[in-house]
């Protein structure tokens, strides 16, 4: 039994009374047995969108989106989404169905439905439905389309990516006629806009079994970025190293935090190696550039997927300093975080320790200890509220002003400043900032 919270039980009993059927369905379903808080309650009943409306006509509605059956009903606060029984004619562009039709019968609605996983309702009291075997691929660790998985993903290609999002988040390997159907409808990820696909691909790289959809899927994230394909089996040949290109990233994405700007700086910070690899004579590889021609390309990938702006300019940097090793040094983490801030570089420390836990274990003690060391230093200087920007000298350009100087002038000494500052070669007071300016004019 799912323990329904009282303003779902409400709008199912609320049907009820008016003669219509009602469950709780979904993702809050599936959730539920697998012991997590859903985010959300969905229900669906045989009530038609003017029937919805008149049962819930004493209580605010919005009409989220009621030529297709479903409206939202605010319940003791609390917004519940409630569809029509339906079934859909055929799709447009592999992603939309061209008509709806609203019906009475509940296992025509539950057959429309993705997986089996997602196809499970239950009553007002937690009592599951389950018609397509749900249940069983819950307690299998199985996603699993419902009916023929090749039509499921011709009809909306979306499916694609939301089967490997599952996949990553909850651990589940995919059903093998489900997995062959969506490696063979691959290219139909085409007709999908990039931001349904980023929105699922950030979800998916979140994930906590996402090295090993990377793997398995390689030729579906190849379709929607054909970028990376040439990580494939792309040898290292360098004693740093024991994975392929590809397989490195992959590694490396499952080994840092899951945040969604951490692990697309992973799944980008190498892609560019391939284009960038020179080899000695003795066959050593070398991939120098490589973080920079990585953050031209992601950016690419990016604006494709219409990122935001943030989150490219945040993903970007990181791959460009993911191959910086500065000195372990005060002054070397002032400079870093005079750059950027303190919150990026402890995010950059994060991204190489993700880095070398994909490296082969060549020197990987010295490596951690380093940026151990490197962050100690770091949480240092931003305890000890150390001067990194021109907004924290002591002094500004109207003392600048007074001491004579003007135009460019003013914004090169105060740079001169803070440079001195950052490096331990001046104290930030202002008298000392003064007279130091005051020298340089004689």
């Amino acid at each position: 039994m799912i323990p329904v919270p009282d303003y779902a039980a409400k709008a199912i009993e609320l049907l009820e009374q008016a003669g219509f059927e009602a469950y709780c369905v979904g993702g809050c379903v599936r959730d539920s047995l697998l012991g997590k808080e859903p985010d959300d309650w969905d229900i669906c009943t045989s009530a038609n969108p003017e029937e919805m409306k008149q049962v819930f006509s004493e209580l605010r509605t919005i009409e989220t989106g009621i030529k297709h059956g479903t409206l939202t009903v605010i319940i003791d606060r609390n917004p519940i989404e409630i569809t029509t029984f339906r079934t859909e004619g055929s799709y447009s562009a592999h992603r939309r169905p061209l008509s709806v039709d609203f019906i009475r019968d509940l296992e025509g609605d539950l057959s429309r439905r993705d997986f089996t996983v997602n196809s499970m309702c239950c009553d007002k009291n937690g009592a599951v439905t389950d018609m397509f075997g749900g249940t069983e691929d819950l307690k299998n660790g199985l996603i699993r389309c419902v009916g023929d998985p090749l039509k499921r993903f011709d009809e909306d290609a979306l499916r694609i990516m939301r089967a490997l999002r599952f996949s990553s988040v909850l651990g589940f390997k995919i059903e093998e006629s489900t997995a062959a159907a969506l490696l063979e409808k691959r290219h139909l990820l085409e007709y999908i806009s990039g931001e349904r696909i980023f929105s699922e691909l950030k979800k998916l790289l979140c994930g906590r079994d996402v090295t090993r959809v990377l793997m398995d899927y390689k030729e579906v994230f190849a379709s929607i970025m054909p970028e990376i394909e040439p990580c494939f089996g792309f040898e290292q040949h360098n004693v740093h190293h024991c994975y392929d290109v590809w397989e490195h990233i992959a590694v490396s994405v499952g080994n840092v935090r899951s945040d969604p700007r951490l692990r697309l700086a992973m799944l980008f910070h190498d892609i560019g190696k391939p284009a960038m690899a020179r080899f000695d004579e003795d066959g050593t590889g070398h991939f120098k550039g490589h973080p920079i021609k990585s953050a031209e390309m992601l950016t690419e990938i990016l604006d494709r997927f219409r990122s935001d702006n943030a989150t490219i300019s945040y993903v970007r940097d990181l791959v460009i300093e993911h191959d910086n090793r500065i000195p372990v040094a005060r002054k070397n983490v002032k400079r870093f975080m005079a750059k950027h801030d303190f919150d990026f570089y402890m995010d950059y420390l994060e991204v190489r320790r993700a880095d070398t836990m994909a490296q082969s274990d060549y020197k990987r003690d010295e490596k951690m200890n380093e940026l151990d060391e490197l962050a100690m230093l770091g949480v240092t200087v931003n305890n000890e509220n150390c001067c990194l920007k021109l907004t924290d000298l002591a002094v500004d350009g109207k003392d600048m002003i007074s001491l004579g100087m003007s135009g460019r002038q003013i914004g090169a000494m105060l740079q001169r400043l803070l440079d001195l500052v950052v490096d331990d070669k001046l104290e930030n007071d202002r008298r000392v900032l003064i007279d130091y300016a005051r020298e340089r004019l004689r």
